[in-house]
């Protein structure tokens, strides 16, 4: 049995919210940014309206020590789903689920404010999945002194999806230049192909995840010239599933120390406060596979180690990604604020790494 990517019921309500403006000042106090990089560049700050400012409770330690708070971010982090960050210039941009992409931008990492969409116009082939205009779950690199933005476009309660690839000189919304499908699935097909994210390896070698419920998670090779599918290794990789009725998806690849790791979302999201969303990992010595969680159970048998889940006001934290700056990574991701009607924000968290070389949120 193929299992839908989300319900219809849970969608619909999750982008009525991303349409809701609410209220309430933010005085949260911010931590020290993180580490500046060089460069210089300036990112619009028109576009769409901006949601209220931020309200969230005091971020005094958390009751869970094993689940810190989020960092205390500010200004426009509300009604933000499945984001990506990277650093573009002497700023940061994120891209999130919304209608053409939806942008934040940041001069430190911490205060952020809406800067339009990535796409000024929807590519009219998006009309084949998704009519709407709402695009899912982006993923934001570099390579070179290129942007590439690899995106979903998909339609309601099914798995007629495909994975789009857009590039950019700049990072910046608005200056996209679409590429068309990367990969796509249809309704005969057994995985869905949605949240993607590139992996570029330790040999350079390029890869694409993607996935979400059906049967998992997969890895497909991608041409580092075009950015696309490539046309020798057509070959797609299962690397995680869950049993029958067991929700998988959000995929991101992290190499570090000679390890590969798998991050993915267990459960429900787009369910406000009821959400039950949790942050997952595996990891393997090849990008293949297999991954296999900290106990040794394999992914591909319903594996995973929680790295982050349900604590406090802090409701279904998931849709993650990660971003790395010198030494550091960031784990980036949405969840649903409890005292805020189970309203989405951007949360992000620093990841350490244990004497075992296993992650976890601090």
């Amino acid at each position: 049995m193929a299992f839908p990517s989300r319900s219809r019921t849970a969608l619909v309500a999750l982008f009525a919210l991303l349409a809701l403006l609410g209220a309430g000042p933010s005085p949260v106090s911010a931590l020290p940014s993180l580490p500046p990089s060089p460069g210089a560049g300036s990112l619009p700050s028109g576009g769409a309206p901006a949601p209220p400012a931020a309200q969230n409770p005091p971020h005094g330690p958390s009751p869970n020590p094993q689940y810190p708070f989020p960092r205390p971010l500010t200004g426009d982090i509300r009604v933000v789903h499945d984001p990506t960050m990277a650093r573009v210039g002497s700023q940061y941009v994120v891209y999130s689920t919304n209608e053409a992409v939806r942008s934040l931008v940041s001069d430190d990492g911490v205060d952020f404010r809406i800067a339009g969409r990535a796409f000024a116009q929807p590519p009219a082939w998006w009309q084949n999945y998704n009519a709407t205009g709402v695009i899912w779950a982006p993923d934001l690199s570099q390579r070179d002194d290129v942007f590439l933005l690899y995106y979903s476009v998909s339609s309601w309660g099914s798995n007629n999806s495909a994975i789009g690839l857009a590039t950019s000189d700049t990072g910046l919304p608005g200056s996209w230049r679409d590429h068309g499908i990367v990969f796509a699935s249809s309704g005969g097909d057994d995985f869905n192909a949605i949240d993607p994210s590139l992996l570029v390896d330790a040999e350079g070698r390029w890869w694409l995840v993607f996935g979400s419920f059906h049967t998992g998670i997969y890895l497909i090779s991608v041409d580092p010239e075009t950015g696309m599918q490539s046309t020798t290794d057509r070959a797609r990789h299962n690397l995680a599933r869950r049993g029958e009725g067991g929700a998988i998806e959000a995929p991101v690849i992290v190499e570090r120390n000679g390890w590969y790791y798998l991050f993915v979302s267990f459960d429900t999201c787009c369910a406000g406060a009821s959400s039950t969303y949790r942050i997952m990992v595996g990891r393997s010595a090849s990008p293949t596979g297999p991954y296999v969680d900290r106990s040794g159970t394999p992914m591909l048998d319903g594996g995973g180690t929680e790295v982050l889940a349900s604590h406090d006001w802090v409701i279904g934290p998931g849709g993650q990604s990660v971003l790395r700056e010198g030494d550091q990574d960031l784990l980036v991701y949405h969840y649903y604020h409890r005292d805020d009607n189970g309203t989405p924000y951007l949360g992000t968290n620093v990841l350490e790494w244990d004497d075992e070389g296993w992650p976890r949120v601090v």
